[in-house]
Formats: C-alpha cells, sequence, structure tokens
C-alpha cells in the first residue's frame, strides 16, 4: 500500500514540474497504478491475515 502512495506522490510531483503536452495521460496511467497497488497491497493483507488464521 505504500507504493500505491508513492507512485500517487512521484505523478502529482511530476506534473507540476515537468512540462507534459498531455496531462491527462500521466493522470490516468498514475491513476491506475495506484489502483493496482493498492489492490495488491490489500490481496497480501487479506490473504495473510487468512494464512494467521488458519494455524
Amino acid at each position: 500500500m505504500d507504493v500505491a502512495k508513492y507512485v500517487a506522490t512521484a505523478v502529482l510531483i511530476s506534473t507540476f514540474l515537468g512540462e507534459f503536452s498531455s496531462r491527462w495521460v500521466v493522470y490516468l496511467l498514475g491513476g491506475l497504478a495506484v489502483i493496482v497497488f493498492l489492490w495488491m497491497g490489500l490481496w497480501f493483507i487479506d490473504k495473510t491475515n487468512q494464512e494467521k488464521k488458519g494455524d
């Protein structure tokens, strides 16, 4: 889940400091990456919790 926060921060900072001709592409890809990393983080947390309950 921390990776999702880092990606979101990097996208915001890079669009403010950089000059992109199409910022919507950067926002779209950054948003997609944040969603994927957030989902993976939550999935791994749930998987770990289920494994601990099985012990």
